[in-house]
């Protein structure tokens, strides 16, 4: 099991658990995959213009520009999007920091 934190301030953060069957299926490349097409589809704005997007710059870059309202909704996409990090990041706990724009 996985566990994606979204914190948009401090006291709004929200938590989504990943369990084995919420990735079965997916692979790691799958995942970076729609996390890249969920980029480009936002239209985010790379933080370093210059050369190749981190994985990281993409996933903080896609829940910003994805906004607060559909992780509040925690409906499909923003389960999506914590299992993509899942599978691409393979850490059992992250925490996506918006403001401090920081994966940790």
């Amino acid at each position: 099991m996985y566990t994606v934190t979204v914190a948009f301030r401090d006291d709004k953060e929200y938590e989504f658990r990943v369990h084995a069957e919420d990735i079965a299926g997916q692979t790691r490349d799958s995942a970076r995959e729609w996390l890249h097409e969920e980029f480009e589809e936002l239209e985010c704005t790379p933080s370093n213009p210059v050369g190749k997007v981190l994985i990281l710059d993409v996933i903080l870059n896609v829940a910003k520009y994805g906004g607060e309202q559909r992780f509040a909704q925690g409906g499909p996409w923003a389960r999506r999007f914590a299992a993509s990090v899942a599978l691409a990041l393979d850490r059992p706990v992250v925490r996506i920091d918006i403001p401090g724009f920081v994966v940790g």
